[in-house]
């Protein structure tokens, strides 16, 4: 019986993936990103999270937490758990949503999201993973034999910058995404848009001209940062940097930047010229 580690599952996500879909949150990670938004999910083993600004001062650590101030992050599940969590929510799919499996980043535990999927695509529902591609072929190759949607991220275009915001280089990403886009898999590709990291013209066009290659590219997405994950890093001792959260201005420049090497251009899941 193939088990696994959970952070949460997500009933009814509308922001991950088309139609509705049931997010499903692996631990562990296998970047380091500097703007990381789940900061929660990078260790790979259950954690308590500490909230001092809840804590009453019982003095009863040890047991059950009343006050949440210590809340238990990852859980052990079974795959036979997982989907029928999933499947509570099969009514709302109307075959076009779906589970959703990312993280912390799935592939770290690829045989258990593998079985996830099958079993789920048994059910005849519509299977996506959210990845950074941070993995050998071998590794990736039994998730995507199970999945309808690929969704990955290609944070920075140059080998040496990426490896400075994620701790990681990026020559195996790109491989894969030319891979998976070869094999015909729906593909999606993001970049979160940090102003101080990738935020510029030369960086997004660079990208852009790469991914309007891929035969099976659905759209290129833009995402704007936000600062959700400074307030989990201080509960988990994050060494987090709060960066600046791009304007509307600067996401339609680096849209229209992109625009001319993709023919399907998104900014925080809107089209690009629809009003955001």
């Amino acid at each position: 019986m193939k088990t696994g580690i959970i952070t949460d599952i997500q009933r009814y996500s509308l922001h991950d993936g088309p139609g509705i879909r049931t997010s499903v949150f692996f631990k562990g990670c296998n970047m380091h990103c500097a703007w990381c938004h789940n900061p929660e999910t990078i260790a790979f083993e259950p954690e308590f999270l500490l909230k001092p600004e809840n804590c009453i001062g019982c003095m009863r650590c040890d047991e059950e937490c009343y006050a949440d101030a210590k809340i238990l992050c990852g859980q052990e599940m079974t795959v036979e758990e997982v989907v029928a969590q999933v499947k509570l929510d099969a009514p709302y799919y109307k075959g076009v949503g779906g589970i959703t499996i990312t993280g912390g980043e799935p592939v770290c535990q690829s045989e258990f999201c593998a079985a996830i999927l099958k079993a789920c695509r048994d059910e005849g529902i519509h299977t996506a993973i959210e990845t950074n591609l941070y993995t050998s072929w071998d590794n990736l190759f039994p998730i995507l034999q199970q999945v309808d949607l690929v969704m990955a991220d290609l944070k920075v275009f140059d080998e040496e910058e990426h490896r400075r915001w994620t701790g990681v280089g990026n020559k195996l990403i790109k491989e894969n995404i030319q891979r998976i886009s070869a094999s015909g898999i729906p593909l999606i590709v993001r970049t979160p848009v940090v102003p101080e990291a990738n935020a510029k013209i030369d960086e997004i066009t660079s990208i852009a001209s790469f991914l309007g290659q891929l035969p099976s590219l659905e759209y290129y997405e833009l995402l704007p940062y936000h600062s959700l994950g400074l307030s989990k890093g201080i509960v988990q001792g994050w060494e987090y940097t709060e960066f600046n959260t791009p304007d509307n201005q600067l996401l339609q420049e680096l849209g229209k930047a992109a625009l001319k090497h993709c023919q399907a251009v998104y900014i925080a899941g809107a089209s690009l010229g629809t009003v955001l």
